[in-house]
């Protein structure tokens, strides 16, 4: 029985973010934020530029006051990436961040001022030919709409309030738009997504805001964005988490890659271990993705420990290990390349890994 295909990617227009295109049928892009103090430049290049190894292709910043909207032009142009300009209230720092050189705008044109204010931005913008992405959160949607609710941010909430700032856009000519909805949990940020892509043509940023830690905001986001990718509503996606935006970055790729969308890197199939093993898997598997971990190859790399799955599993790899009692069985693209004493599992197995990469070890052997 064949598996039930995605659903196909939702039709879009297209916008551009620097170099980067989003929506219109262009691969998923991952992006991130900052976290440093936006009028630290120094320290946000360096940020941008660790971001930029780990394969990230958009970079947002947050420019809360004018010091760091006049940041910005010593960012844009040190930074490798297309850098975003994140702003709220205030319209003339988005007119500073245009001035700078951004390459996009997330702002919401119904919170930085008068009508004449945000046809002001909206002028610059278009001039630059910059996209603005209306990013609405369950944590600050319009009072009206709250009280219309019952004081609840649905999911219908969100995505009336989304429409109300696409309009206003539009009303001024202006099309190069995303979109963002996203509340903390995953069932109400589906279904706002769900109920805008009928209504608008616009392209999606996904994601679950405020999704937690390392390890619960990796499985909620994953949770989250599987839903919304396998239904085609996503464009472009940033992984939320309470921790560096590097493992943002990291989390992203894996999720993408899980779901057949994007590869970067090796995906990791790795044996639970049982009463079975007679090798320490656990050590095994811990030490290969360690050292696996700047490997940009897109392989499929298996660490099996027993005689019933192993040989299977590692067989279907691009690169696989099968180990049994005091030694283990190396498989390349199916085939059985050789064996190895339990003692030399880790460094062999490497070897021939990066051999198939076609890369140099990282680090000692």
């Amino acid at each position: 029985m064949n598996a039930k295909p995605w659903m196909p990617r939702r039709k879009t227009r297209r916008v551009w973010v620097g170099s980067v295109a989003v929506g219109g049928g262009a691969p998923i892009s991952v992006q991130s934020m900052t976290k440093t103090d936006t009028r630290d430049v120094r320290a946000t290049v360096a940020q941008i530029g660790r971001l930029e190894a780990e394969g990230c292709e958009i970079v947002r910043v947050a420019v809360p006051d004018r010091e760091a909207a006049e940041a910005l032009a010593s960012i844009k142009k040190k930074s490798g990436l297309p850098v975003i300009a994140d702003i709220h209230f205030d319209y003339r720092l988005a007119l500073a961040a245009l001035k700078a050189g951004v390459d996009g705008l997330r702002l919401n044109p119904g919170n930085i001022g008068s009508r004449d204010k945000v046809r002001e931005v909206v002028r610059a913008a278009k001039e630059r030919s910059v996209p603005i992405r209306i990013g609405v959160n369950s944590g600050s949607l319009e009072k009206d709409l709250l009280a219309k609710c019952g004081g609840r941010a649905t999911a219908g909430a969100m995505a009336e309030s989304a429409l109300r700032h696409v309009r206003i856009l539009e009303d001024l000519d202006f099309r190069l738009i995303k979109i963002s909805l996203k509340a903390s949990d995953i069932r109400r940020t589906a279904a706002a997504y769900r109920l805008l892509a009928g209504r608008v043509d616009y392209p999606f940023h996904a994601g679950i805001t405020e999704a937690g830690g390392l390890r619960t905001g990796s499985v909620k986001s994953a949770a989250g964005l599987a839903v919304l990718l396998s239904e085609g509503l996503a464009d472009t996606i940033r992984v939320s988490l309470t921790a560096p935006p590097e493992d943002e970055v990291r989390t992203a790729y894996q999720i993408l890659g899980a779901l057949d969308f994007r590869r970067r890197g090796p995906v990791i199939v790795s044996c639970p271990t049982c009463g079975r093993a007679e090798v320490d898997v656990l050590a095994v598997a811990a030490e290969v993705e360690k050292r696996l971990a700047g490997l940009d190859s897109p392989l499929t790399v298996a660490v099996m420990g027993c005689t019933v799955n192993g040989p299977g599993e590692a067989r279907e790899a691009d690169i696989g290990l099968a180990c049994g009692r005091g030694k283990a069985a190396i498989f390349k693209r199916g085939k059985l390349v050789r064996q190895v004493s339990e003692r030399a599992i880790v460094r062999e197995f490497l070897k021939e890994v990066f051999k198939l990469a076609g890369e140099r070890p990282h680090g000692k052997s």
